[in-house]
């Protein structure tokens, strides 16, 4: 795989691997399947395009969603998100997994939110519901997690302090948020990080840190929110690095 890689960007393999090995670059690989394509992403290789799929709570066509891979794959996407949160997410999941050549990541707070709905309320859900989910993710092949570990009591504080115009616009971001408010607990992502980089380094998903508290103004830009959860993201990638894991920061935004 390394090898192919680096071929495929013009590298040397020992290049590539010295950057892999400092945490400079990620290969989104899940070692429990089979990946036709798998890439990597970090320093020394070409930006990739990470485009997104999935069912919504008013559109669930499966058949559909397949179409927009081979959509996807024909104008140059590197990867596929499924940010399903309608109908029945695993068996998406399942045909998504099964079907793409290139690797998939999942949010995976929005199945914990979707089960947690079934049950009454979206915030119905503990550190337990968040692990088996993440177990569950991983033992099916997804290859790389978005968390939003950096939505903590601390951040949130400083959000409150920011007087924004627009709050939190992350989805996963603001779900964990009121999480945080709703339980009075800190939030479960950041809490049992620990926990979560044994699941990643078990198959070796690699962990994309969410920037929950990205501005969606600019005018709540580099604000000590964005900052404060910022430097949470780096602590956490220097604690997965530790320990072997892939790890890798998103934002800020989305491009």
């Amino acid at each position: 795989t390394l090898c192919r890689i680096a071929k495929k960007e013009g590298v040397s393999s020992l290049a590539l691997l010295k950057n892999i090995k400092s945490g400079r670059t990620v290969i989104l690989k899940n070692n429990s399947r089979f990946l036709k394509s798998p890439c990597a992403v970090g320093r020394g290789v070409s930006t990739k395009i990470n485009a997104n799929i999935g069912t919504s709570t008013d559109k669930f066509n499966i058949k559909n969603e397949l179409k927009k891979i081979d959509i996807c794959i024909k104008y140059g996407a590197d990867t596929i998100m499924d940010l399903s949160v309608g109908g029945n997410i695993k068996k998406m999941r399942a045909e998504v997994l099964g079907y793409s050549p290139i690797p998939v990541g999942t949010v995976p707070v929005y199945e914990l939110a979707v089960s947690a709905q079934k049950r009454g309320n979206l915030l119905n859900f503990d550190y337990i519901d968040m692990l088996e989910v993440l177990e569950s993710q991983a033992k099916e092949g997804v290859d790389f997690f978005t968390i939003h570990a950096g939505v903590t009591k601390k951040s949130i504080s400083a959000l409150k302090k920011s007087k924004r115009v627009l709050n939190i616009v992350s989805r996963g971001g603001g779900i964990l948020a009121s999480w945080v408010k709703k339980h009075k607990k800190e939030n479960p992502f950041f809490e049992y990080f620990d926990k979560i980089l044994d699941i990643a380094y078990k198959y070796d998903v690699v962990l994309s840190l969410g920037d929950g508290m990205r501005p969606g103004s600019i005018l709540d830009a580099n604000d000590s929110a964005q900052f404060t959860e910022l430097k949470i993201l780096g602590e956490l990638a220097l604690r997965a690095r530790r320990r072997n894991v892939q790890v890798m920061i998103e934002g800020p935004g989305h491009v």
